[in-house]
């Protein structure tokens, strides 16, 4: 079965007349990861999405499946625990996705740093042990003053007295998120993007019972009927929730903007992902992240009441990371003309949840006493296990110790919440990229226990376990599973440094990519193969939803990007059989969206 618009009208249509087990709202990462488990089980499961799948937040995210590490300078052990977990789930289900990039993490003695070179090697070694990394080539390691300098050449050096090293991973979110989809599809699920919903249904006793949907292609209003509703918007949480006039539960999300900047390599340059202090004693942190021959660096944290389909990066949000970077990296003196491509993006983050978020940190602080004591609680901890009750003595004792400040932006936690209103909506919000799985299976048992109660019978699948589409690989030999498939598009005729590309795309397809091998005209190979895969197998409908969600071409490679698109465009014209008044209008958006990625406004129109 394929994934392409004749599909995707296909089941529109059979959407009308179907009456489905689980309708989900929202196809970003937690709707996809609900939809995957559900389809899964067998139940009868349908997505709508008023975008492209990932667009509205889980694409726009730091692309990092972060272990966290920032929360044990409170010593939040658990969080950490389940966070890196999770992480280590998420690598086994989609093992071409997640890559291991270890961190470095520059010290400097100043005035509200987040670690000195004794704490970060407690909390890096406690992290080794939660991530169950020790005494593999990935535990964690420090450097002198020296070696992080060698390392980094363009880093500041005053202040700084060294670093530490420690595993995380990189991601590319928005292909995490259409790699869950199309297992979801290939499962029977019907994953409709660019469906919006627009009105929500009750059967005679009030109770929901689907929804009213828009098709943004068309403009044609239809209703889907499901036995459970399950809102998965991210943000927009709260406005489906007022769609529906028997919710009587409170509105509870608070976003927050996060903003990251893309310059050349060559600009800035960093041999592995960095994570420091602002210097600003603001109690936040940036990363700095080598890709593809570029360098982005991020985030912000702000709170957001705009149009939250269309974040933007302002001039405050330039100024504030430009002023960090050229702080740390005072030699490379990036100006906003260094700017190649950038992202705004929204947090999902619940009010009620005060608390240390990953990239924020809680400004509540500890006395010399209780950090003391922890650290010298965990220490004995680390020598063994059995002193596990001193630790918990001590941290609660600090706990007790806390003052309370008033809840900022970066405070804000990225913990979750699963709660149904009276008439039956559930809603599924908060958390963050690397918890998806988690959120979703603890929805799924929901539904599970929802239908059962109905009369339904359905078998859960483990999800710890099931792969996503593409990652039927080795997770434990990933690089090897890898470069057996690129050897496979090699034999195929394309070159080492193409195979090596579709073959960390696509994982496991890559034998299915390879079937839909042509050549458009404007596009070499390998670009054609990929849209080709992309139109038939992975819904894309525009020029936009191929270059920035399915690859990342105006993200990361914004050098070649003026050579694709028109060939792209051209691709897509065909395959759609768009008139020129369709074409245009495609034309026109993508080079809005280029055109904001490039911060052209802020540039003075250049």
């Amino acid at each position: 079965m394929t994934f392409s618009y004749k599909e995707r009208q296909q089941a529109i249509e059979k959407a009308k007349e179907t009456t489905y087990d689980v309708l989900v709202i929202g196809g970003g990462i937690t709707g996809a990861g609900v939809a995957v488990q559900t389809a899964a089980a067998g139940m009868q499961t349908i997505l709508l999405d008023m975008q492209d799948f990932a667009e509205g937040t889980s694409s726009r995210s730091t692309k990092l499946v972060h272990g966290g590490i920032r929360y044990l300078k409170t010593f939040d052990v658990e969080v950490v625990a389940d966070t890196v977990r999770e992480r280590a789930i998420v690598q086994q289900i989609a093992p071409h996705i997640p890559k291991p990039d270890p961190m470095l993490l520059p010290i400097y003695d100043e005035p509200g740093a987040t670690f000195s070179m004794f704490s970060v090697k407690v909390a890096m070694d406690l992290y080794d042990r939660l991530a169950n990394v020790t005494g593999s080539k990935y535990e964690n390691y420090t450097l002198s003053k020296e070696e992080v300098l060698e390392r980094e050449p363009q880093l500041e050096a005053e202040n700084l007295v060294g670093g530490g090293v420690y595993l995380d991973f990189r991601n590319n979110d928005a292909r995490l998120v259409i790699e869950n989809i199309k297992r979801a599809q290939a499962d029977g699920g019907a994953m409709i993007s660019k469906a919006k919903v627009i009105g929500i249904l009750h059967d005679e006793n009030g109770t929901i019972n689907g929804v009213n949907a828009e098709d943004q292609l068309t403009k044609e209003v239809f209703e889907v009927h499901a036995k459970v509703v399950i809102n998965t918007t991210g943000p927009w949480s709260d406005i489906v929730r007022k769609l529906d006039s028997n919710d009587d539960l409170p509105p509870q999300m608070r976003p927050t903007k996060g903003v990251h900047l893309v310059v050349d390599r060559e600009k800035l340059k960093v041999p592995q992902p960095t994570y420091f202090d602002t210097g600003k004693n603001d109690g936040r942190m940036v990363f700095v992240v080598p890709r593809e021959n570029k360098t982005y660096f991020g985030t912000t944290d702000t709170d957001y009441t705009g149009d939250f389909a269309h974040p933007t990066v302002t001039q405050e949000d330039v100024d504030y990371l430009l002023g960090i970077v050229n702080e740390r990296f005072p030699e490379a003196a990036v100006t906003i003309d260094d700017i190649e491509a950038s992202w705004a993006g929204l947090r999902p983050l619940i009010t009620a949840n005060g608390g240390s978020d990953y990239n924020g940190g809680s400004k509540s602080e500890l006395t010399d006493e209780s950090f003391d004591q922890i650290v010298e609680s965990v220490k004995l901890y680390l020598a063994d296990d059995r002193q596990k009750p001193q630790v918990e003595k001590a941290v609660k004792d600090a706990e007790k110790r806390i003052e309370a400040n008033k809840v900022d932006p970066s405070q804000v936690s990225r913990g979750s919440s699963l709660e149904r209103s009276q008439d039956g909506l559930l809603t599924l919000a908060g958390g963050k990229i690397t918890d998806y799985r988690l959120m979703a299976e603890g929805a799924v048992k929901r539904i599970h226990t929802l239908l059962k109660e109905q009369g339904g019978t359905f078998d859960l699948v483990d999800s710890t376990k099931y792969p996503v589409s593409g990652g039927e690989i080795d997770a434990s030999n990933v690089e090897e599973a890898l470069a057996r498939l690129a050897s496979e598009a090699e034999a195929a005729g394309f070159d080492e440094a193409a195979a090596t590309y579709l073959a960390n795309l696509y994982g496991s397809n890559l034998p299915k990519v390879l079937t839909y091998k042509t050549t458009f005209e404007g596009l070499d190979e390998k670009e054609s193969t990929a849209l080709n895969y992309a139109l038939h197998e992975e819904l894309v409908l525009t020029p936009v939803d191929y270059l920035l969600r399915r690859t990342n071409h105006i993200l990361f490679m914004r050098d070649t990007l003026d050579e694709v698109k028109a060939g792209v465009v051209a691709a897509m014209t065909d395959y759609f059989g768009w008139d020129e008044a369709q074409k245009t209008a495609y034309v026109e958006e993508m080079d809005q969206v280029i055109a904001e990625s490039d911060l052209t406004a802020l540039k003075g129109g250049k």
